[in-house]
């Protein structure tokens, strides 16, 4: 009976008096846009209000504060709701509070200021991360080198590298598109931009901008990165001050044994790792999977861990879905070879058959940073020039709910996920 009260009191200290409150449910069954009900979440943050996400009940859900504006948004965006009475909701809560339910509240008090780094011109492909706010209806705002060497980072809790190369060889597109006008004219703005700057070469630009995004998260930031923003990054630090790239990219050779003078110890997550030196070759490193992978289309999924929500909320937050498996899909970096992967950093997603990695996160500094291997989570092989994925076709995604993941996570109360 104490119980039961003391949960009622926490529940109505947290949240403003109101008649009733919001079920969003996030379950396989129940929930037929999956996607808008995280912008839901986010709007209603957005208004002030707290929402409490209630983690492994229903898939993920969400237990927003009842008005007649958050129903009419949520019947505008096709989400799935139930309005509760005060009674259910401490009915609900109570059940998550108890010890035998690997489930739990996390209260989320503030939407994050996002920020996107991505180039401002044009490229010829897409970016599943910026597809994916724009069709939940999440603002962000698009950063890159000039806006990250002037600390404008300081005004953002969540920032996304988009697909980039931050070791200055140009994607390692030279073999197949060294001839297409858009890698001409990309690798001509690019060595503007490095001038601009004050820069002799993009490689030079490109690691102070990795680093400056290294200080944000030591600092306190949230970075989230797909694809070859992850491993190319890591190679960045790790091969600062020594000159890795070839004459096509910088105009003069690399170093010789530039491999001996590799240094793990500033990357985020990566060790021991060779880089790929051809530049004919459409690889940075022997991290990523992609050429090593021995896997056919359809059986290609990779499995979520299952934490406890108790006693591990944030790799919780980070995986929730209504699946525990996901649908592979490629990228140039497609996942992580597991014996790159450092100790002290958490799979999150995984296929143990084919000894890769796919979704993974760690700490670094006052920090986190999760890593998503992948170009595309609904389009298999999305190669250059392919047309971007249309989302209204996949509004129940998996793999998109795992970035939606990580929106939120930054805006769950600290003192909760203190680890």
């Amino acid at each position: 009976m104490k119980k039961t009260i003391l949960i009622s009191i926490l529940f109505f200290w947290t949240f403003k008096a109101v008649a009733g409150f919001i079920l969003i449910p996030m379950d396989a069954v129940t929930q037929k846009q999956h996607l808008k009900a995280y912008g839901i979440t986010y709007w209603s943050l957005q208004r002030g209000y707290k929402v409490k996400w209630l983690l492994n009940y229903e898939g993920g859900s969400f237990l927003l504060e009842d008005d007649e504006a958050t129903r009419k948004e949520c019947q505008i965006r096709g989400v799935t709701f139930e309005v509760i009475s005060d009674t259910k909701a401490v009915q609900i809560l109570e059940y998550i509070s108890s010890p035998s339910q690997n489930m739990e509240t996390v209260l989320l008090e503030k939407a994050p200021r996002i920020a996107v780094y991505s180039p401002k011109e044009k490229k010829p492909w897409d970016d599943a991360v910026t597809m994916v706010l724009n069709y939940a209806e999440i603002p962000y705002d698009v950063v890159y080198d000039e806006e990250v060497l002037a600390d404008k980072l300081l005004l953002y809790e969540w920032l996304h590298l988009h697909h980039e190369d931050f070791t200055g060889q140009y994607g390692k597109f030279y073999a197949a598109f060294r001839t297409f006008p858009w890698y001409i004219n990309g690798k001509k703005e690019a060595e503007a931009l490095a001038k601009k700057l004050g820069y002799d070469k993009v490689s030079q630009e490109k690691l102070d901008v990795a680093k400056k995004i290294r200080d944000y998260v030591i600092g306190g930031g949230f970075m989230f990165a797909m694809c070859s923003a992850t491993d190319s990054f890591d190679i960045a630090l790790a091969a600062e001050g020594v000159d890795i790239c070839e004459t096509m990219f910088d105009g003069d050779p690399s170093e010789a044994n530039y491999q001996d003078k590799i240094d793990y110890h500033k990357t985020f997550a990566f060790r021991d790792f060779k880089l790929e030196r051809s530049p004919m070759v459409y690889e940075f490193s022997s991290i990523d999977m992609t050429r090593k992978r021995r896997i056919i289309r359809t059986s290609d999924y990779f499995s979520l861990m299952n934490y406890s929500a108790k006693w591990d909320p944030i790799p919780t937050m980070l995986c929730q879905n209504h699946t525990m498996m996901i649908k592979g899909f490629m990228g140039q970096t497609t996942s992580f070879d597991s014996n790159t992967i450092k100790e002290n950093i958490l799979i999150m997603g995984e296929n143990k058959t084919n000894g890769e990695a796919r979704y993974i996160h760690g700490i670094k500094g006052k920090g986190m940073f999760t890593f998503y291997g992948g170009h595309d989570p609904e389009d298999y092989t999305h190669r250059v020039g392919d047309p971007k994925t249309e989302l209204e076709l996949h509004p129940t995604s998996p793999g998109y709910r795992l970035i939606l993941n990580n929106i939120l996570f930054p805006a769950a109360k600290k003192k909760k996920l203190k680890t």
